[in-house]
């Protein structure tokens, strides 16, 4: 089924969907590692000054495509509702039922629209891994991000 722009923007979805070339696509959410982890992630972030930080916000990637990172990080809050600007940081954690194809697809758009630290985050392995265009490279020790306003590193996330 077909669902405009609009459409889409006027709805509240409950979890809140991404939206692809007139497609709602849901997005697997709401187990309890997967909650877990996304609120940590969140506390460590928060620790870093000067950040504004976002989970399940809706973001523009293209004209007819918005997308719903687990969660968002900006240098400078925007300050539109739905946000156009490309996020410093766009963190997605992985669910048992996450498909690469559809994951790679996500991550493709983040890059697209110019997100320079892209971080997959996997609980049920404890893996983390950084996305950088052609490739997926997992993650051995601190995150490190493209800014030095942060050279982000995150505490252990597993713990």
């Amino acid at each position: 089924m077909d669902v405009s722009v609009e459409e889409y923007l006027s709805n509240v979805y409950e979890p809140e969907c991404d939206y692809v070339d007139g497609e709602i696509e849901d997005r697997n959410v709401g187990e309890k590692d997967h909650s877990k982890l996304q609120f940590r992630v969140q506390m460590l972030l928060n620790r870093i000054p000067g950040i504004s930080i976002f989970p399940e916000v809706r973001i523009r990637v293209a004209p007819t495509r918005f997308r719903v990172p687990d969660v968002a990080v900006y240098l400078t809050e925007p300050a539109e509702q739905v946000f156009t600007t490309p996020p410093f940081l766009v963190i997605e954690i992985l669910s048992p039922e996450d498909r690469w194809s559809r994951l790679t697809r996500k991550l493709e758009d983040y890059f697209a629209m110019g997100c320079p630290n892209i971080w997959i985050l996997d609980p049920m392995r404890s893996k983390a891994y950084r996305y950088e265009g052609d490739a997926v490279c997992e993650v051995h020790d601190a995150f490190r991000t493209t800014d030095s306003r942060i050279i982000g590193q995150l505490p252990h996330i597993w713990e």
